[in-house]
């Protein structure tokens, strides 16, 4: 890291030279060491940077997909449950009101 902020340092000292030193090539090389800095402390501020963080956030992300997939079996089977319920219900109103409930007590 502190090499990165080095190399940082000494193309702001070259693009300082003088009239027309800071060229297009040493204006992307600046914005490129800038944002690498820039990335690599972002990194290290969430704890990123280390060799396992690639494995790490893998592993959060299919720990995600599998809680969004059990997320959207649950609510299917809670749709499930109420059309089952809601069709039971309207079997028994009909029943009702045709008087085939009144039949069974009889």
């Amino acid at each position: 890291m502190k090499q990165d902020g080095e190399m940082l340092a000494r193309l702001v000292a070259q693009a300082d030279g003088g009239p027309g030193a800071a060229d297009m090539v040493m204006i992307r090389a600046l914005v490129e060491e800038a944002s690498e800095l820039g990335a690599g402390r972002a990194l290290e501020r969430l704890g990123l940077a280390d060799r396992r963080a690639e494995g790490d956030v893998r592993e959060l992300r299919e720990l995600l997909r599998a809680w969004r997939d059990a997320k959207k079996a649950a609510r299917g089977a809670v749709i499930g449950w109420m059309v089952r319920i809601a069709l039971a219900l309207l079997l028994l109103g009909i029943a009702v009101k045709t008087g085939l409930v009144g039949l069974v007590r009889a």
